[in-house]
């Protein structure tokens, strides 16, 4: 059966009763009150999840443990450890952590909502790194480094973000006529010759 207009208005006003403008004004104060209860609620609560349980994982501990391993004056693990772990050298990786440091102030250390200092730029990126040399997940890096899992996904991101601003242009780039010339002339002294593209020489005898 097809209604008219008339009739909708009629059936919709008989079960949701809106059949003056009084109605149309609770609805709207019920709404605005909604509204500020949410709002208190969000105040009230700061962030955090109800019912989240606190993991006091003791940040500078962390931080210092990382220290003690591998950039103290005499480190527990050495260089060999360090490239083996990271895929790099210790100096380059320091200058990593530099650089993102002076370019993105989410790397620099800060104290959070209750006043205690928060991780270092050297933790963020040993777990950025680390991600990306094993291909870990986030939570992976809670033991390592102490940062929690949405923490150390934000610091992966700005970690990517920064890196490619910072080196982008410098090594995130086609090779050029000069890059070629060093590659074909590297790869010939290895035995070889004419190789542009990376290959695992590693067990090349």
């Amino acid at each position: 059966m097809v209604l008219f207009d008339d009739d909708e208005d009629n059936i919709f006003n008989q079960f949701f009763e809106v059949d003056d403008e009084s109605d149309d004004d609770a609805l709207i104060l019920s709404l605005i009150a909604h509204d500020e209860e949410e709002e208190r609620r969000k105040k009230r609560h700061r962030g955090s999840v109800p019912g989240r349980q606190v993991v006091h994982r003791d940040i500078s501990a962390g931080n210092l443990r990382i220290v003690t391993d591998y950039f103290s004056d005499v480190p527990m693990y050495n260089d060999n450890f360090f490239r083996r772990r990271f895929w790099m050298s210790r100096n380059l990786f320091l200058r990593i952590v530099d650089g993102v440091e002076a370019h993105d102030d989410y790397f620099r250390q800060r104290p959070n909502a209750a006043g205690l200092l928060g991780a270092t730029a050297l933790q963020k990126v040993v777990g950025s790194i680390r991600m990306l040399a094993y291909d870990l997940p986030a939570d992976s890096m809670d033991e390592v480094v102490r940062i929690a899992k949405g923490t150390m996904i934000e610091a992966f991101k700005h970690f990517v973000r920064a890196v490619v601003d910072v080196y982008g242009d410098q090594y995130l780039r086609p090779p050029n006529d000069d890059d070629t010339r060093k590659l074909l002339a590297s790869n010939g002294r290895r035995g070889w010759p004419g190789i542009l593209c990376c290959i695992d020489c590693m067990h090349w005898r």
